[in-house]
């Protein structure tokens, strides 16, 4: 599994653009994601830009009067090469469809293209590729709507919705309040498998209500049961929870709000873990690439991962001051 966040595409652009012709005039993106890597392009190179059927109308860019005067070209004049941009390159279709479309509508234009992200270093639709990223990967900006989300656990508060501020954590009315009223932050586009949260499970009225207000689209709820808002608090069962669901529903990628509990979901569940705070996913740090093989085989094949929840809880119960009183829970807690 690999991801790629806005920072990363910026990085990749910076640090790759050498590879690019030295003789461009106006760069092109490709609706909706290209746009977003033909305008960091663009700004990277000091270029114009619009996008695919503005540059088919034969439309103009715009560029803004802070910076006319220090481009290369502005625009303004018939552009000699264009650089058509897409964020990335799988199959080739969209890619074949767009260059079809311009020998069709800009014939005889000197056009070169290219994707920022390809699997492999051959493909017969674009001239160029700035980074090799391979298959499966996620894209923040495509995240919400990628297909992976049917097979995925996802946290909602820091993801979904925003954290409660500390004066509604009260586990009381305030708390109630909020749970209704918590305004939403990343919007799903497809159905995700599991949600799986932290919040106790005497919450999950208020916390499916808030779930059909928004249409977000789930498959199973899975809730903290069987403890106090003040024992889960001095416990640290956070990560433990949400390590024991993932483990058990054997999905192929858990989305955390919080980067430390990313890093403790990871190395209890031996399995990747999207960061949305730190924008990465995250391995167990002992056995990076050990965990990459035997994840991918165990999704291979289905089966269960075998005892890495178990010596990973062993693990951060020892590193806990309230180990000894945990003891007690850990058998409800077995997978």
């Amino acid at each position: 599994m690999e991801y790629r966040s806005f920072a990363d595409l910026a990085a990749s652009i910076t640090r790759n653009s050498y590879r690019l012709p030295a003789d461009v005039d106006l760069i092109v993106g490709i609706p909706r994601s290209g746009m977003l890597a033909a305008n960091m392009m663009a700004t990277h190179l000091n270029l114009p830009f619009v996008d695919l059927e503005s540059y088919l109308a034969g439309l103009r860019p715009f560029v803004g009067r802070t910076v006319r005067d220090t481009m290369r070209v502005d625009g303004s004049e018939t552009p000699g090469r264009v650089l058509v941009v897409d964020d990335s390159i799988l199959s080739g279709t969209s890619m074949a469809e767009v260059r079809s479309r311009i020998e069709a509508e800009r014939p005889g234009a000197d056009v070169t293209y290219c994707a920022v992200y390809a699997v492999q270093e051959e493909h017969p639709e674009i001239d160029v590729w700035l980074e090799l990223v391979q298959h499966p990967r996620i894209f923040q900006w495509n995240l919400m709507r990628h297909n992976r989300l049917a097979d995925s656990c996802f946290d909602i508060d820091g993801v979904l919705c925003h954290d409660p501020a500390d004066e509604d954590n009260d586990d009381g009315e305030r708390y109630q309040q909020f749970l209704l009223n918590a305004r939403p932050l990343l919007q799903p586009g497809v159905r995700i498998k599991h949600l799986v949260t932290s919040r106790l499970e005497k919450y999950r009225a208020e916390t499916e209500k808030w779930l059909r207000t928004h249409a977000v689209d789930y498959e199973n709820l899975w809730m903290l049961d069987g403890v106090t808002a003040e024992e889960r608090r001095r416990l640290k069962l956070h990560a433990i929870h949400k390590a024991k669901v993932y483990r058990r529903t054997n999905a192929c990628l858990f989305v955390e709000s919080d980067d430390r509990q990313a890093v403790e979901i990871a190395e209890l569940s031996g399995r990747p873990v999207l960061s949305v705070e730190g924008q990465r996913i995250t391995w167990p740090t002992s056995r990076t690439d050990a965990a990459r093989t035997r994840f991918q085989r165990e999704k291979g094949n289905g089966q269960p991962a075998g005892q890495g929840l178990r010596q990973g809880i062993i693990q951060l119960i020892r590193r806990s001051p309230a180990g000894a009183a945990f003891v007690e829970r850990w058998r409800s807690l077995r997978v």
